[in-house]
């Protein structure tokens, strides 16, 4: 079986990067943490990798915006790799302050001359949000989110609002497929208010992809949910199945295995 290496991308202030590693171990790659000044000083090492992961944190300390600052590296510095990484049929996931570079720096969404069509702001409660949500995976078009239909995942976050230039870029995001991955009521209600949408997304988005299906980028933390015990109600679950999230890494190793 294919084993495929995994760069796990960290830079100062990001702090999911362990636990992201170990979750692309269990489900069967093999990762690799490393600063994003080697990158900087040899971006042909992406050249050894099938996959690049982006986890959470605060890089930079979000100094300027969240994610701003490793977004500006990647679009200035690292765009001619991320492109070749890509055009390869390679896998790149952005989770939490990962989405906010991905989305920053053009690898995820395509900018034009009017600018970025799509970006992610300031929660609408002015505050941190770390609380459980429900989620909907929204077909199989993105690689990542195969299988999966409706999950529960952690999200600790101050900057997670998705909101599009206008709707016509909602629309045509929405049409293309690429709002994959959306906020639900655990109750089957269509409305999802706050704390369901916990940082007043349009369209209730917590997740889309590029237009492939093989970059992926997500506020939700799949990596704090990959053991039965990770959830907060386990004991009171009657299952000692992993934790949801670890489906999301599984499908990511499985693409290059199948």
């Amino acid at each position: 079986m294919v084993q495929p290496r995994v760069m796990v991308l960290r830079a100062p202030g990001t702090n999911c990067d362990q636990e992201t590693a170990f979750a692309f171990e269990q489900a069967g790659g093999h990762a690799d943490v490393l600063h994003v000044n080697r990158l900087l000083e040899n971006p042909t090492l992406a050249q050894d990798y099938q996959i690049l992961c982006v986890p959470g944190g605060f890089s930079y300390g979000d100094d300027v915006a969240a994610g701003r600052i490793l977004g500006n590296l990647f679009q200035h510095h690292l765009k001619d790799a991320m492109t070749e990484f890509k055009a390869a049929g390679k896998l790149i996931l952005g989770i939490c302050n990962g989405f906010q570079v991905l989305i920053k720096s053009g690898v995820l969404l395509t900018d034009d001359q009017q600018g970025p069509p799509a970006t992610l702001c300031l929660n609408d409660t002015g505050r941190y949000e770390d609380r459980w949500v429900h989620l909907a995976a929204d077909g199989d078009k993105c690689v990542f989110l195969r299988g999966l239909d409706k999950f529960e995942l952690p999200v600790a976050h101050a900057e997670g609002q998705f909101v599009a230039r206008n709707e016509t870029e909602l629309t045509r995001l929405a049409d293309a497929g690429q709002l994959v991955l959306r906020y639900i009521n655990p109750t089957g209600s269509e409305d999802v208010p706050f704390p369901h949408n916990p940082n007043g997304s349009q369209a209730n988005v917590a997740g889309i992809c590029d237009e492939t299906g093989r970059v992926l980028g997500l506020m939700p933390h799949p990596e704090r949910n990959i053991d039965s015990t990770h959830h907060p109600q386990w004991t009171r679950r009657p299952t000692s199945a992993p934790g949801e999230g670890l489906k999301l890494f599984q499908n990511a190793v499985a693409y290059f295995q199948s």
